[in-house]
C-alpha cells in the first residue's frame, strides 16, 4: 500500500511539473502577463506621442499660424517692423560695446561746392 501511494505521488509530481515549470507553465504565463502589461504602457505613451505629432503635422499643413510659430521659435525669425529684445538672466555680465563690431555706414562723397569753399581758406 505504501508503494502504491509513493508511485501515485511521483506520478502526480510528474504531471504537475509541466503545469508549473514547463514551457507553458504558470510561472512563464505570469512573466508573459507582466511583460505584456509593461508593453501596453509603452504603447500607450507612443500612441499619445503619435497623436501629438499628427496634430502638429495637420496644423503645419493647414495654417499659417503654426508655420509662423515654428519659424519664430526654432529659427528666430521676426516680422518686419518688430523689435527684438533679449532679456538676460540676472547676474549675466553685459557685453561691452567694443566686443560687438558695429556696422559702419559708407561716408557720403563731398559735395562739389563744399570742396571749392574750403580751398580758398587753405591758400592763405
Amino acid at each position: 500500500m505504501r508503494l502504491l501511494f509513493l508511485v501515485l505521488l511521483v506520478l502526480v509530481g510528474l504531471i504537475q511539473y509541466p503545469l508549473w515549470l514547463g514551457k507553458g507553465g504558470w510561472f512563464k504565463v505570469w512573466d508573459y502577463q507582466r511583460d505584456v502589461a509593461a508593453q501596453r504602457e509603452v504603447n500607450e505613451g507612443l500612441r499619445a506621442r503619435n497623436a501629438a505629432l499628427e496634430a502638429e503635422v495637420r496644423d503645419l499643413e493647414s495654417g499659417q499660424g503654426a508655420l509662423e510659430e515654428r519659424a519664430r521659435g526654432d529659427l528666430g525669425m521676426m516680422r518686419e517692423g518688430e523689435v527684438f529684445v533679449h532679456v538676460l538672466p540676472p547676474g549675466t555680465p553685459l557685453p561691452s560695446a567694443n566686443a560687438v563690431p558695429q556696422a559702419t555706414a559708407p561716408k557720403p562723397p563731398p559735395k562739389p561746392g563744399a570742396a571749392a569753399a574750403a580751398a580758398p581758406s587753405q591758400r592763405r
